[in-house]
């Protein structure tokens, strides 16, 4: 139990305590924990404990703490959730705790390389059907290794951040017929969830299955919003381009792999088995019991499960890294978006809505193919925490604005 009013019970209790970067009025940005419904400043509340971790904290950004290392990152942790536990510490650390109601929020690390990857199964069939109807739904690679892309970290945003519209050429009217640069009509949400790396790894090394948390510090949830129609013309036979790089969101708070112990859940069985590097059959389970919820103008849409992805986070990482690429800190892998077998689960509007070809009722009567300007879109996600209770990931948030040039 922690000191902190409205912790006990809330979705960022003492055994969640994810990391953020916030500012208040516009001073200088600082890192943060989220505690209740507070936010404990770190580079005040290590100050006043005489914190050896405290240098970690100055510059206002997660990327120090990042490079430090697992043995830091427990060895910080387990001393916040004393301070946090110790009633005796509450006079002390008490003027550091802020309502999260009144800070501003910011991206809470650089963002070094980004992958985005394709792990969910249900989506990729889904997206095989609508894409490629009378062929085998999944690429021939699919089930032996996680499908990837690289994409553009410079348009990594931080939730909250608005969309505008995005322009790309595409088919005008019916494919085949005339070609224009012109602003997307098919403007889709993806549910996803991040892992992002602290620990580097030497190019030309590979890092194993086991190792994954020596490298990665912790969980975002992201939506990587996809232009459909100007990814459908550019995207053979490279892939996804300026359909997928004009805007990546994640959200505001990064939950560390250590809070996420009581979520982790065996994945599903591969067919064929998995090469060496990629068999996790005796190896420790991370397939991870998320639950996630994608809501358009505060209409919830669907609930996407992440336990049955299946590529886990380790074999993301070991994949990524098995030709000899090298891990930075600051490295964000995206799972790709996250559907589950029924409708109400699926990631995306694409499949909501079937390539646009049943729309969704929302509630005030209108239909929902693809996203409008001025629509309102939110992901959040929450995971089983000890006794059987639930913590949070937070939310990722972002409106649509009509397109600008």
């Amino acid at each position: 139990m922690s000191w902190v009013p409205e912790s006990a019970g809330s979705l960022f209790d003492v055994h969640n305590l994810p990391y953020g970067v916030f500012s208040l009025g516009g001073s200088a940005r600082r890192v943060g924990v989220a505690i209740g419904t507070s936010v404990l400043d770190l580079t005040a509340a290590c100050g006043t404990q005489r914190s050896p971790h405290t240098a970690l904290f100055d510059a206002g950004t997660l990327d120090p703490l990042l490079a430090a290392g697992p043995a830091t990152w427990r060895a910080q942790r387990g001393e916040m959730t004393g301070w946090l536990t110790d009633p005796a510490a509450a006079d002390r650390l008490a003027r550091h705790l802020v309502p999260r109601a009144d800070v501003d929020l910011h991206l809470p690390f650089s963002v070094a390389d980004y992958v985005d990857f394709y792990a969910s199964e249900q989506h990729a069939t889904n997206l095989g059907r609508l894409l490629r109807p009378g062929q085998q739904p999944l690429p021939a690679a699919w089930r032996n290794l996680p499908i990837g892309y690289h994409g553009r970290a410079g348009t990594v945003v931080i939730s909250g951040s608005s969309v505008p519209r995005p322009r790309g050429q595409r088919w005008v009217g019916e494919p085949g017929s005339r070609v224009a640069l012109t602003a997307t009509e098919r403007l889709d949400v993806e549910v996803e969830v991040g892992f992002v790396v602290g620990t580097p790894s030497p190019r030309g090394s590979s890092v194993p299955l086991q190792d994954l948390t020596d490298h990665v510090f912790g969980v975002v949830l992201v939506n990587d919003w996809s232009a459909r129609d100007v990814q459908a013309f550019e995207y053979v036979p490279l892939g996804p381009f300026l359909g997928k790089s004009f805007a990546t969101s994640v959200s505001p708070w990064v939950v560390p792999l250590a809070a996420l112990e009581h979520a982790r859940v065996r994945p599903p069985v591969r067919q064929p088995r998995p090469l060496p590097y990629l068999d996790d059959t005796d190896a420790e389970p991370w397939g991870l019991d998320l639950q996630l919820e994608l809501r358009v103008n505060g209409c919830v849409l669907s609930r996407p499960p992440f336990a049955g992805m299946y590529w886990t986070p380790a074999q993301l990482l070991a994949h990524l890294t098995v030709n000899g690429a090298s891990l930075r800190s600051g490295d964000l892998l995206a799972s790709g978006t996250v559907s589950g077998p029924a409708p109400g689960e699926w990631g995306s509007l694409m499949e909501l809505s079937w390539g646009g070809t049943r729309p969704v009722r929302m509630p005030d009567g209108s239909e929902l193919t693809f996203l409008r300007d001025g629509d309102d879109v939110v992901i959040s996600g929450t995971f089983p925490g000890p006794g059987g209770g639930r913590l949070g990931l937070g939310e990722v948030r972002g409106t649509v604005l009509p397109a600008t040039g």
